[in-house]
């Protein structure tokens, strides 16, 4: 008997639906937030907003080391996704206007629960089984 003939001895349970029926947002904008923090120049750069809570765009490039190119594309995919906030200054200065950015609530908790809360687990695994 092959594997493609075998009857099932049970019934295949089916996970219960992601979301609340009243979520403010979809499955698929949570997975484009989990995407666009996958990306490690994204992930360094909400990381380094989160710590910083406000940078203009020039502090933040300097501050995460990337191509400006580059930069600025990563920056707006955060955006996009609603991770991070974008603001101008409404008056210019001395030296003109400047683009603010700073981390969401849910670019805070996805940095926090997700990615980071899993390197601090592994972090407390390796403090209490690693080789010493």
């Amino acid at each position: 008997m092959s594997e493609t003939d075998r009857q099932p001895t049970e019934e295949v349970r089916q996970p219960e639906p992601p979301l609340p029926e009243e979520s403010g947002l979809t499955l698929e904008e949570y997975l484009a937030m989990q995407q666009a923090i996958g990306h490690p120049t994204r992930f360094r750069i909400l990381r380094t907003l989160v710590a910083n809570d406000e940078l203009s765009a020039a502090d933040l490039k300097a501050a995460v080391d990337v191509k400006s190119h580059n930069f600025h594309y990563h920056l707006n995919e955060l955006v996009d996704v609603g991770l991070v906030d974008k603001r101008q200054r409404r008056t210019a200065d001395s030296q003109g206007f400047y683009t603010y950015y700073r981390p969401t609530a849910i670019g805070q908790g996805i940095l926090k629960h997700g990615v980071e809360e899993l390197m601090r687990r592994e972090r407390e695994f390796n403090d209490a089984y690693g080789s010493k």
